[in-house]
């Protein structure tokens, strides 16, 4: 494995320093990502914003665009336990958090871990469980921690939900409620590959090359050297200017006439962190316009509601959210 990343106690120089290899590190993840998904490079990098971010995800997108086996192979590059749950209309809260069993031996009740223990989380089709079973992750998602009987049980410092949903097919399933969508720092859309994508994949399968398996991916990098980058989000520099666009554009998603419910201030928290997380992706401690117009279109999808009139005329969250950023003039 590379050199790791250490800490500093110099200021200025040393950080440049753990930048670029944070950055060497970042562009390995991407290549070892494109060994097993073809294209899909937005994505990735959003999931990458995302855990650094230590925020959750939910990826929307049809059946067979590599929705899971993303998830799954993000746990493997940076050395994390990984779990993954099955939403079905059966499943019960305690399926998910875990349960408390009487214990002949001790005479005392044992807490029995649920799969949400772990450090990677897959929710898979979250949105078919029911209510009940959805409010079982609001805890969990917000405080990183799971109340049991009275006792609180917390999660490892790393923790992450990926949830996945199918966009298209709606019978069987449960609308997410609006708290629990907030939770979800990004809303990341997986399309289809291009066709230049589709056939680099039936190459793949003409020349017989079974896709690289999972169990021999090997780490880029540990849990360790992420915490450590997380740590240093808060040195990355913002202008006061670029603060100001944040909230602007916020504020844009408050008025627009195509907007019956706008974002709250959570949504600007999310857009400074992500645009900070972004910027150590891509080497730098300091924001740039740029990265706050890659990041917060997928922070604004899931948080808008159009109004009827909106929706009638064809327009999406998305393509709302993109109109308003362009609305807001860029700080020079």
């Amino acid at each position: 494995m590379d050199e790791q990343i250490t800490t500093h106690t110099q200021a200025e120089p040393s950080r440049t320093i753990d930048l670029n290899a944070f950055s060497e590190k970042a562009a390995r993840l991407r290549q070892e990502t494109a060994k097993v998904i073809v294209g899909q490079q937005e994505a990735v990098d959003l999931l990458l914003t995302a855990i650094l971010a230590d925020g959750h995800v939910l990826i929307e997108g049809v059946p067979g665009v590599a929705k899971t086996l993303l998830a799954r192979l993000m746990s493997r590059l940076i050395d994390a336990r990984f779990s993954r749950i099955q939403f079905t209309p059966d499943l019960m809260p305690s399926d998910v958090l875990g349960t408390t069993v009487f214990n002949m031996k001790t005479s005392e009740f044992d807490f029995h871990e649920g799969p949400v223990f772990s450090d990677l989380v897959l929710a898979d089709e979250i949105n078919r469980a029911p209510a009940k079973t959805q409010a079982a992750l609001f805890e969990v998602m917000e405080e990183r921690q799971v109340t049991m009987d009275g006792t609180t049980h917390p999660m490892g410092p790393l923790y992450t939900i990926i949830a996945t949903q199918n966009p298209v097919e709606q019978e069987g399933t449960y609308r997410l409620p609006e708290a629990q969508l907030d939770r979800f720092l990004f809303k990341i859309t997986m399309d289809y590959p291009s066709i230049e994508e589709e056939v680099d994949i039936l190459k793949r399968h003409q020349a017989n090359q079974q896709l690289i398996k999972l169990e021999a991916v090997r780490p880029v990098m540990t849990i360790a050297e992420l915490l450590l980058l997380r740590e240093q989000l808060q040195t990355v520099f913002i202008e006061e200017s670029l603060l100001r666009y944040i909230a602007a554009i916020v504020q844009q998603t408050r008025t627009s006439k195509a907007v019956y419910l706008g974002a709250s201030p959570r949504a600007s928290v999310a857009i400074l962190n992500a645009s900070k997380a972004y910027a150590l992706l891509s080497g730098r401690d300091f924001v740039t316009p740029e990265d706050i117009k890659f990041v917060t279109p997928s922070i604004l999808h899931h948080r808008l509601h159009l109004t009827a009139e909106a929706e009638m005329e064809g327009y999406t969250a998305m393509k709302v959210a993109k109109k308003l950023i362009d609305k807001v003039e860029v700080p020079k």
